[in-house]
């Protein structure tokens, strides 16, 4: 059901999302989460309910000192971007912590290698990202470029957003109602996060950060890591049924469409 451009405008950034959540659940749902908590998950995905961790298993290799100063310029960006959405609906916004780390790692969701894909845990509100993904992302899945990595940062940060507002539990709560449909409600909130990262990307074109070349590569990168390309890469039968990220092309378009409004608001990916 469509709201009124004011009611939206009064609801703020949280609210919108909230009553996203609240009308799909009200409708019925669709299932629940897999994997740690939205990501990559290129081969493995996360097992959910582990221990906390004794440590973060962080780690920065020296040699990669030029990608952390990126990593970290774009984290900063993109977490004072979603700073001053909180604020002007009154609301506070309450930053992620990102862990690099090497080969593996433990979280409060379970272990972890590199060959799961950078991922956020909502146990401990961190992004944990193996550097080498980048590289990764460039030779394995033809999508180079400093944009491609930091669309792969600001996906993240969705979901950071989905679960501090809310969704993501409300979400989650809902799946262990209906198991069977997990995967589709899975796909639904990666496109989510695609979309919130595609509101970011309009905020760097506004403030004229953007270069020439730069959302091609992040769509691109979008692109790269849908499931249906995933799935031939592997030499697989494609199979919707199995996706729980969604194809390229659901990926590219959701996350033009963040970048073409910049409103978070038309990132309803559960209508």
């Amino acid at each position: 059901m469509p709201l009124p451009i004011g009611m939206l405008g009064k609801l703020g950034l949280p609210g919108i999302i909230l009553m996203i959540v609240v009308l799909f659940l009200s409708n019925g749902g669709l299932g629940g989460l897999t994997g740690g908590g939205g990501g990559f998950n290129i081969d493995n995905p996360l097992q959910q309910v582990q221990p906390p961790p004794s440590g973060d298993g962080s780690a920065v290799p020296g040699e990669d000192q030029d990608q952390v100063e990126f990593v970290s310029f774009v984290l900063d960006d993109i977490q004072a971007m979603w700073e001053t959405q909180f604020g002007q609906a009154g609301q506070e916004y309450r930053r992620a912590k990102l862990v690099l780390f090497t080969d593996g790692v433990q979280t409060a969701c379970g272990s972890a290698t590199a060959a799961s894909g950078p991922f956020y845990c909502p146990g401990d509100e961190r992004v944990y990202l193996d550097l080498s993904f980048f590289d990764e992302l460039s030779t394995r899945f033809g999508a180079p470029g400093d944009f491609a990595g930091a669309y792969v940062i600001a996906h993240e940060i969705g979901h950071h957003v989905q679960f501090i507002t809310g969704i993501e539990p409300k979400v989650r709560q809902e799946s262990s109602k209906k198991p069977n449909d997990a995967n589709e409600l899975s796909v639904k909130l990666e496109l989510q996060a695609d979309c919130l990262a595609g509101v970011w990307a309009y905020s760097t074109f506004q403030r004229d950060l953007l270069e020439s070349g730069d959302i091609e590569e992040g769509l691109g990168a979008a692109a790269a890591v849908g499931d249906d390309r995933l799935q031939k890469q592997a030499g697989g039968r494609v199979n919707p049924e199995t996706w729980t990220h969604g194809s390229s092309e659901q990926r590219v378009s959701w996350f033009k469409k963040g970048f073409e409004s910049g409103q978070p608001s038309d990132c309803n990916t559960f209508d």
